[in-house]
């Protein structure tokens, strides 16, 4: 008996320090309110903290999924069918093709602070994009269900 697919899903979450940056813009509002009174602090703190807080959740609410036969990545589906194969990328490769290796014709969903990444081949031949570069906290996983 064939067991069944494993699909993949991960959220690319921003770091948790970016939360502190949220509570710091929150308090920076609030203190160039002062000068106009308490309440209009209290409004600034708590309109600039949930103002950063969703611009950083909108950033990392990126998703990556290998399911139903396709790679979503963000906005992108791609079926399986139209890719080649998944290199897995340590830190270093994963710099060096999110920046001097990079070929704009790619699809990148990338994200500077997590270091690893996957390097996904696109073999369809009426498609003009080399590769897909996409940022993982879990590469060998997801190569796996890329070529699983």
């Amino acid at each position: 008996m064939v067991a069944p697919e494993r699909p993949y899903d991960e959220r690319l979450t921003a770091p948790r320090s970016w939360w502190l940056i949220a509570a710091l813009v929150g308090l920076a509002a609030a203190l160039a309110l002062l000068p106009l009174g308490t309440l209009p602090a209290l409004g600034g703190l708590i309109a600039g903290a949930a103002l950063a807080a969703v611009l950083i959740s909108s950033y990392g609410s990126a998703r990556i999924r290998v399911v139903a036969g396709s790679l979503v990545a963000g906005e992108a589906r791609i079926p399986l069918s139209a890719l080649g194969r998944a290199h897995v990328l340590d830190r270093g490769e994963a710099f060096a093709w999110r920046t001097y290796k990079a070929d704009p014709r790619a699809h990148m969903l990338l994200r500077g602070y997590i270091g690893t990444a996957v390097r996904v081949e696109v073999t369809d031949a009426d498609d003009p994009t080399p590769y897909v570069y996409l940022s993982t906290r879990a590469p060998q996983r997801l190569a796996e269900a890329l070529s699983g």
